[in-house]
């Protein structure tokens, strides 16, 4: 019987302030995974300016690209196909990194595959955790996205929920900004709850309409701004650490309250988390402790697959090519492409 050929995909992924290569061999083993990130820069700014990551892409990505094939110790012959994030993302950033992808695919002649930037991050819990496949309920935590994914095989995707508002990493953003900690927000947040009461302020727990898997934060948002400006206006002491752990406690609550039921409902006994958020230790934390309680199986990438990388991308790639998805040097970005979209 003749040996299964290994599959190695170079991936890129641009879609906002990082500018990122990996090289990942059949889609759960990450040979390199290199990461050039913008954050330094975009702090000065208070938030990612979509011009200016752009350019930042242009500058970085031939490198990024070489290292990321020089660590893996691989040739661009051996690659057997080029996986790049088309969407969603800044329309800016993704032309970037799938300019990019297309020039290698050409010239190397080799299958170009656009990949979802959420399918991506989901993915990212596969590099780990060797055993784990679908079905799964998956909850999609970013910057720009809060998703209930129900994946009922790889590459097939239900959206459940998705915020109506803010996203809960822009909540973060907004909130830290309202309580002086800067950008980005996620982390900073992360941390100064750690040193405060999470019980000290009644902050609102949004679960909207019975049996609804949606998420809206913008008026917890609210509700911190109003608390922050009536105690001003009181003359009275504001905690930072305080609100910020009140206010992630009311995120967290609903996060995971909503994770478990779905799970429930479609009668899965799996949940992974994906996202740039899912690397908040709180959220770890309750997850842990509801999957523990429900006997559900949790699957958490590590902190550096949960924020933008390329490794991710490389991954998703990989079930896409054992699919059969091959895309045309016409492929354009999207930066509202829908997951389960193509």
């Amino acid at each position: 019987m003749e040996e299964k050929k290994d599959i190695y995909i170079l991936a890129i992924e641009s879609s906002c302030d990082e500018t990122a290569a990996a090289v990942v061999k059949n889609g759960r083993e990450v040979l390199s995974n290199i990461i050039s990130s913008q954050i330094a820069l975009h702090t000065l700014y208070g938030g990612v300016v979509p011009e200016i990551a752009s350019r930042k892409h242009i500058e970085a990505i031939d490198g990024v690209i070489m290292q990321a094939l020089q660590e893996a110790g691989v040739t661009l012959e051996e690659i057997d196909a080029i996986g790049v994030t088309y969407g969603p993302g800044l329309v800016g950033a993704l032309l970037v990194g799938l300019a990019e992808a297309k020039a290698i695919a050409f010239a190397a002649n080799k299958p170009l595959i656009g990949v979802h930037h959420i399918e991506g991050h989901i993915c990212a819990n596969y590099i780990e955790n060797k055993d784990f496949e679908p079905p799964y309920m998956a909850l999609v935590v970013s910057g720009g996205h809060s998703h209930l994914v129900y994946a009922s095989d790889y590459g097939k995707y239900e959206i459940l929920g998705r915020t109506r508002d803010d996203a809960a990493g822009e909540a973060y953003d907004k909130v830290a900004r309202v309580i002086g900690m800067g950008y980005p927000g996620g982390p900073k947040i992360d941390a100064a709850a750690k040193k405060g009461n999470p019980t000290a302020i009644k902050f609102p727990r949004v679960f909207l309409e019975e049996n609804s898997y949606d998420f809206s934060f913008s008026g917890l948002k609210s509700a911190v701004l109003n608390y922050v400006n009536k105690q001003k206006m009181m003359g009275a002491e504001i905690n930072p650490y305080d609100i910020a752990a009140s206010f992630q406690q009311s995120v967290v609550e609903v996060l995971v309250g909503k994770t478990i039921k779905a799970a429930k409902d479609r009668g899965v006994n799996k949940i992974a988390l994906a996202g740039g958020v899912a690397s908040n230790s709180a959220l770890r934390d309750e997850m842990k402790g509801a999957c523990e309680k429900e006997g559900f199986q949790l699957s958490i990438p590590s902190p550096i697959l949960c924020t933008d990388n390329a490794a991710m991308i490389g991954c998703a790639a990989y079930y896409e090519y054992l699919a059969g998805v091959r895309d045309g040097l016409d492929l354009n970005a999207n930066p509202s492409l829908k997951l389960g979209e193509r």
